[in-house]
């Protein structure tokens, strides 16, 4: 195959009919003000998948794909080339090829990259034999190979500027010091380092917390925290100093609680970090939510729901006016699905306005409104003030106290549709919560239009292995115990880092308030009768949904009990 012949992505996509002509327009103009590659941006705008793309190019280019989070290179071949050629074109050296003597194979973003290959062959003395491989899965494997390394080098060039600035005079040498922990080249690049590594290996937190003796950098992936790296405790001021600088806090304040947030792009990407700073007995530490601007932005058909919840989901947005809560407890997807709701109804002719503490992603055609405790704009102030704003829709970060939940029941009496998150385990407790901060059940019966419960729970890699389930675990999941029933463990692979999961997916407990849910609530029957009125009409409990999802081999028995122990001690409280 000759590589060097010139193609045109777009043209190539148009002619397989995967995309149209006005697509394209869109994406290239779009392409230009984000400087994104233009394969990222139509996949960014929904027209095609990224595998679409691959398959188009393989097939055009003669070349095969591979899945660099599954492929372990010939270390002989990754010593040809530098990391810096490495991430210059974003490409890793995996074998010589053994059906062609003096020819490399080579995992590349960009197979047509005419340049990269000439450099290769210079610096090798070896011909280019390209394959296909995905950028950010490369990125993530040369930062899994070099990160390490590289943040090492960091960490000696500030210790070396460091000390050089010691043999200053007294005097200078305070100014100097100061000047390095805020400006320090090496501190920003180690940041910077830290931040990019969490992003390529789908961490959600970043924690670096001073211990006795060093500093330890823990990430958060698919929930569960891993550490990843450790410091001298020396660089513990110049780390927090860095990142107060680039989050917008005062960096002269070291004995307070600060919160604040970083915007940056990783491999053209846009991420919003939100910044929180706590002193502890060995220093500050600080904690790093990371979220994609794109994140949020999630198809309702891409929330994981059943045909059945989808439906059910869909039926409660077309309610003109009500509350529809979103519940569940932190870090379970529920901003997401917030998100999602206000992306199905925003259109040219509702005014939507939100108000949230923080604004976790910026939507076009939605006001949103950042709370701002010390300007006295809190949920319920900033909440008198939109109802002022002509609102069709209004969404709330979250209900938090008597007076949000007040006015967020009246004004949907009063023909809004109001959209919140609430902290309660199930669907049928949130009406005992809206109880207990003082609203009465009438106004809970006229008001309620739906609840959502949800839960994420880890997915099993494509290592998982399978297992015939013990009669406990049959009685668990509702299925005959006489019966064989195979059910799926995780195993643990290259690909998942040996955890035996790979991302997470959301289950979900949809309570569409029904005129016999109504008159329930009115009569204050409790959390344990609305839930069985609820399976009655068709409702699927959290538990029931994490048992499909186990039955279906999408995730494992522990997942589920984890999952649903604590909706299930709801509802064991609510009986006795």
């Amino acid at each position: 195959m000759n590589y060097r012949k010139k193609i045109r992505l777009g043209d190539l996509l148009k002619e397989k009919g995967l995309i149209t002509e006005d697509q394209l327009s869109t994406a290239l103009s779009q392409q230009r003000e984000k400087g994104l590659m233009l394969g990222e941006m139509l996949v960014q705008l929904g027209y095609i998948t990224q595998n679409e793309i691959n398959d188009v190019l393989c097939e055009h280019l003669h070349i095969d794909f591979i899945d660099m989070r599954e492929t372990e290179p010939d270390s002989k071949a990754l010593a040809l080339l530098d990391e810096s050629i490495m991430r210059k074109y974003t490409l890793v050296p995996l074998w010589t090829d053994k059906d062609n003597a003096g020819a490399l194979q080579v995992a590349m973003a960009d197979p047509m990259n005419i340049l990269a290959m000439d450099d290769i062959n210079i610096i090798t003395g070896m011909q280019v034999v390209p394959l296909l491989a995905n950028a950010r899965d490369i990125n993530a494997f040369l930062d899994k190979a070099f990160g390490q390394k590289q943040a090492q080098k960091f960490v000696a060039d500030y210790m070396k500027e460091k000390s050089e600035t010691l043999k200053e005079d007294e005097k200078e040498k305070e100014a100097s010091a100061r000047k390095e922990e805020i400006e320090n080249a090496p501190i920003v690049l180690l940041i910077n380092n830290i931040i990019e590594q969490a992003v390529r290996s789908r961490a959600s937190d970043i924690h670096i917390e001073p211990m006795e003796r060093y500093i330890r950098v823990r990430y958060r992936i698919d929930g569960n925290l891993k550490e990843v790296l450790n410091y001298d405790n020396e660089l513990l001021g110049a780390i927090t100093t860095r990142l107060k600088i680039m989050s917008g806090m005062d960096i002269s304040e070291k004995r307070k609680p600060q919160d604040g947030r970083i915007t940056i792009n990783v491999d053209r990407h846009e991420y919003d970090i939100r910044v929180s700073n706590l002193p502890t007995v060995y220093g500050e530490k600080v904690v790093m939510r990371i979220a994609s601007k794109e994140g949020f932005n999630v198809d309702i058909t891409k929330l994981g729901l059943t045909a059945r919840d989808r439906k059910v989901f869909e039926d409660i947005l077309k309610n003109p006016h009500g509350i529809i809560l979103v519940t569940g407890p932190t870090g379970s997807g529920k901003s997401t699905t917030l998100y999602t709701a206000l992306s199905e109804l925003n259109e040219e002719n509702v005014n939507i306005i939100t108000v949230e503490d923080p604004v976790e992603a910026n939507i076009d055609g939605i006001n949103q409104v950042q709370v701002n405790n010390k300007a006295n704009l809190t949920f319920a102030s900033a909440l008198r003030s939109i109802l002022r704003q002509d609102p069709d829709i209004i969404m709330i970060g979250e209900i938090r106290d008597s007076e949000t939940a007040e006015i967020a029941v009246r004004a949907s009496i009063t023909g809004h549709l109001v959209v919140s998150t609430l902290h309660t385990n199930s669907t049928a407790s949130s009406v005992d919560r809206l109880e207990d901060m003082g609203i009465e059940s009438y106004l809970i019966a006229d008001s309620m239009v739906g609840i959502i419960a949800q839960r994420l729970v880890r997915r099993l890699c494509e290592c998982k292995t399978a297992k015939q389930a013990t009669e406990e675990e049959k009685q668990e999941l509702g299925v005959d115990i006489n019966e064989p029933f195979t059910i799926y463990e995780p195993c643990g692979c290259k690909l998942c880092n040996d955890t035996g999961y790979y991302g997470r997916m959301g289950i979900y407990e949809i309570m569409k308030i029904t005129p016999s849910l109504k008159r329930l609530i009115s009569k204050r029957a409790g959390a344990e009768a609305l839930k069985n009125e609820a399976i009655k009409e068709g409702m699927n409990t959290l538990k029931m949904a994490a048992a499909n999802a186990v039955k279906e081999g999408m995730t494992s028995m522990a997942e589920m009990i984890k999952a649903t122990y604590e909706a299930e001690g709801d509802e064991e409280d609510g009986n006795s």
